[in-house]
């Protein structure tokens, strides 16, 4: 049976931040994760999580300036220093929230991305992974909605997660990115599964909830129970109306 955690950044936008965990534990989520965590203090963050009786098993690194288009940092040449900073202040966050895994996202090619970069600090991340029993996640980004984004396919990321060979490093497969980057999504799913660390899941065309557009997703639940993945599905969607209104595909499952 699949285990679903809220996507705090995009579910129950209608309650402040802090207030999110304990309304996804009111619908019968049991975790929970974000993007960026990096506005509230660490100890509220786990404080809330604590009163809801959530896990957090997912939050990205900090990225770089959001306002000027960065979308992370671990590719980007000439940026080590500021990686390795990020770093720090993701695994102090995710030592206080108690959190097991952490997103390294590569960052846009215009703003210096490059492979050797990226292999590299990755390789320090999960240096730094295993030294604190945590995990750090690389995710390929779709093109329509992340123009120039760095690591845009599934089989570059599996492909730079066997070079680096490490337990600490695994792929974040967004659904939603898979399918509008490349397709084949049950293939996919098949291959890669091993080295999968998280999935996260939404509507395709318009990340919408997982009731509706071109993927039929109680299959995909069924084929990550059959080829044995037992971790967490993020749910990273827009909910057409309010959060609890769209929950209507789930309730089986969070009932469950």
């Amino acid at each position: 049976m699949p285990r679903f955690a809220a996507n705090l950044s995009y579910l129950y936008q209608e309650f402040a931040f802090l207030d999110r965990f304990a309304a996804a534990a009111e619908d019968g989520f049991k975790a929970v994760e974000f993007l960026f965590p990096y506005d509230f203090a660490a100890e509220s963050i786990a404080a809330a999580a604590r009163r809801a009786g959530m896990n957090v098993v997912l939050f990205n690194l900090p990225p770089g300036d959001l306002a000027k288009g960065e979308r992370g940092l671990a590719a980007l040449k000439g940026r080590e220093r500021e990686f390795a900073d990020a770093l720090e202040r993701g695994f102090d966050y995710a030592g206080i929230i108690d959190c097991p895994r952490l997103h390294a996202m590569a960052g846009r090619i215009v703003d210096g991305a490059e492979h050797s970069t990226y292999v590299a600090n990755l390789r320090m991340a999960t240096a730094k992974a295993l030294e604190s029993r945590r995990a750090i996640t690389i995710e390929p980004l779709n093109t329509r909605d992340n123009p120039g984004y760095f690591l845009t396919r599934q089989q570059a990321a599996h492909d730079i997660c066997a070079d680096i060979g490490s337990a600490a490093l695994g792929v974040q497969m967004d659904i939603y990115h898979c399918q509008i980057e490349e397709g084949d999504v049950t293939r996919r799913i098949e291959r890669h599964i091993a080295s999968v660390g998280h999935i996260q899941i939404a509507g395709v065309p318009d990340r919408h909830e997982p009731d509706e557009g071109e993927l039929s997703y109680p299959y995909l639940f069924d084929l990550v129970d059959r080829v044995g993945y037992a971790g967490w599905i993020g749910c990273e969607y827009r909910p057409r109306a309010g959060t609890r209104e769209g929950l209507g595909w789930a309730r089986q499952y969070l009932r469950s």
